[in-house]
C-alpha cells in the first residue's frame, strides 16, 4: 500500500498550519498596537450580545432577503465545514468515507442535509454576485471599494461556488462508481442533489470517474484549507473576528462619549475634587487624542480587523447620505490598512510607526472627521457592533487639543461653552429673557 498521498497530504496540512500559525501572530501583534483598554465588566450582557449579534445575527435581518441569503451561506459553511473533519481523518488515515460503515442510513441523512446546504449556498453566491455586479447595489460601488475590496468580494463568492460545485461532483462520481460495483467506493442509497449531475458522468470510463472523484476531494480539502489562510487577508476574517468583536462591545448608551482621564483629573484637581491619577505623573505627558493607530485602543484595531465591509454604517450616515466625504466604512479600512502597514514594516525591520505617516492626514482627511455629526448612526447600523464614531471622537480631539486645527466656527463655539455654558455668546442669566417678550395668550373658554 502507497503512503506517498497520505504523506502529501499530512504536508499540506502542515504548511496550512504554519502559515495560518503566522498570520494569526502578525493579526494578534497589530491589534496589540493600539492602547490598553479593559473590556471584561458585565460578562453575563456580553455573552449575551456575542450570541444574539454574531451567532444570531440579529442586526442583519433589519434588512431581511440579503440577512436571509446570509444566513444560508453561515449555516452551510458551519454545518458543511463538519465533514472537513472526515476528509482530515480520511487523508491522514488512507481511507475513503471513514463515517459511512459505522453511521450508516444517519451517515446518507447528514450528507443529504449537506447537500441541500451546498445548494442554498449555491444560491445565495449567485444572487450576491448579481446584487454586486449587475443590479449594483449602490452601498457597494462608493469610492472606498474600488479595486482590490470589490475583487475581495467577489473572489470569496466564485471561491464558495467552486468549493460546493466540488462537494455535488465529488458524490456523483462516488456514488457512479458504487453502481459499476468498484469495491473501494461505499454504497450511500440516494444522493438527491448529486444525483442530478449523474448524467454527465455516465459515459465516462472507471478511470476517468476515479480521477474526477479524487481530484474533487483533494480539490476541496485544499480548497478549505487554502480558503481559511485566505479569510485571514480578506474582509472575510470577521467570519472569526465577530465572536470577540461583539463580545467586546462598548455596553454603554450610544450617546454617552467617553471623557479623556487626562482631562478629567485636571479639571477635578482645578476643583479641588480627589481624582484617580497616580501620586507621581508620568514622564512624558501622553498624546490628547488620537493621531495614528498607536494612539488608538486595541478595540478599535480589533473593530477595524472585524469590518464586513458591508457598507451598512456608511449607508446610514447623514453625512455621507448629503455628499460629504466621510464614509464610516472607510473610516475602518483605513485603520486596518494602517495597521497593515505597520505590522509588515516592523517584520521587515523597517521603522514601524516612525515610518512619517500616520492615520491623520496620510490615510483620514479632517474633513472625513468634521463631516461627522457623532449621531452613532453608523454604529446602530453595523451588524457586529463595530463603532466608527470612537476613532473619530478620538482623531478630533487630537486635531482640536494637540493641533488647535478645527474650523473657526467650531473655536468659538467652544468658547461660548467654556465661559457661557451653551454654544451662543450670552450670559447664562439671560438665557430666558426671550420669555419676557412673549405675550401670554388668551385661553378660550
Amino acid at each position: 500500500m502507497s503512503f506517498l498521498p497520505q504523506v502529501a497530504f499530512l504536508i499540506i496540512l502542515a504548511v496550512a498550519a504554519f502559515i495560518l500559525t503566522k498570520r494569526v501572530r502578525f493579526l494578534k501583534r497589530n491589534i496589540l498596537l493600539g492602547k490598553a483598554e479593559t473590556r471584561n465588566d458585565q460578562p453575563e450582557a456580553r455573552w449575551k450580545t456575542m450570541l444574539l449579534v454574531a451567532f444570531g445575527q440579529q442586526k442583519m435581518f433589519k434588512r431581511f432577503i440579503p440577512a436571509f441569503l446570509h444566513l444560508l451561506i453561515y449555516v452551510g459553511f458551519v454545518v458543511i465545514n463538519l465533514e472537513v473533519l472526515e476528509f482530515i481523518l480520511d487523508g491522514i488515515l488512507g481511507t475513503h468515507r471513514l463515517f459511512a460503515p459505522i453511521l450508516g442510513s444517519v451517515y446518507t441523512a447528514a450528507i443529504n442535509i449537506f447537500e441541500f446546504l451546498a445548494m442554498a449556498v449555491l444560491f445565495s453566491c449567485v444572487v450576491f454576485l448579481i446584487r454586486r455586479n449587475i443590479t449594483k447595489v449602490p452601498r457597494f460601488t462608493k469610492p472606498e471599494m474600488k479595486g482590490w475590496p470589490a475583487l475581495d468580494a467577489n473572489l470569496i463568492l466564485v471561491i464558495e461556488i467552486i468549493l460546493m460545485m466540488a462537494i455535488l461532483t465529488m458524490n456523483a462520481t462516488d456514488q457512479i462508481l458504487v453502481a459499476r460495483g468498484d469495491e473501494h467506493y461505499i454504497a450511500l442509497g440516494t444522493l438527491f442533489f448529486s444525483s442530478l449531475l449523474q448524467p454527465l458522468f455516465e459515459g465516462m470510463s472507471d478511470g476517468a470517474l476515479v480521477f474526477i472523484e479524487r481530484f474533487t476531494w483533494w480539490f476541496h480539502i485544499a480548497g478549505i484549507l487554502a480558503f481559511a489562510v485566505y479569510v485571514t487577508y480578506s474582509k472575510h476574517l470577521h467570519i472569526f473576528l465577530a465572536f470577540p468583536n461583539t463580545w467586546y462591545s462598548n455596553l454603554k448608551p450610544k450617546g454617552e462619549m467617553q471623557n479623556m482621564p487626562e482631562v478629567t483629573n485636571e479639571v477635578n484637581m482645578m476643583l479641588g475634587i480627589p481624582t484617580d491619577a497616580p501620586a507621581d505623573p508620568p514622564a512624558e505627558i501622553g498624546r490628547f487624542g488620537a493621531k495614528d493607530i498607536n494612539d488608538l485602543s486595541w478595540v478599535n484595531i480589533l473593530n477595524a480587523y472585524s469590518c464586513t465591509e458591508c457598507g451598512r454604517c456608511t449607508s446610514e450616515c447623514p453625512a455621507n447620505l448629503t455628499g460629504k466625504k466621510l464614509s464610516p466604512r472607510k473610516i475602518m479600512m483605513d485603520v486596518r490598512d494602517r495597521a497593515e502597514e505597520v505590522g509588515k514594516s516592523i517584520d521587515a525591520g523597517g521603522p514601524g510607526l516612525e515610518d512619517g505617516k500616520s492615520l491623520l492626514g496620510d490615510y483620514i482627511s479632517k474633513e472625513e472627521l468634521n463631516a461627522c455629526t457623532s449621531c452613532n448612526a453608523c454604529v446602530e447600523a453595523c451588524p457586529v457592533n463595530i463603532d466608527p464614531l470612537s476613532i473619530i471622537l478620538e482623531m478630533r480631539r487630537y486635531v482640536a487639543m494637540e493641533e488647535s486645527g478645527t474650523p473657526a466656527q467650531w473655536n468659538a463655539m467652544f468658547q461660548n461653552m467654556e465661559t457661557s455654558f451653551s454654544p451662543w455668546k450670552f450670559s447664562p442669566q439671560d438665557r430666558f429673557n426671550w420669555a419676557d417678550s412673549v405675550k401670554e395668550e388668551e385661553i378660550p373658554d
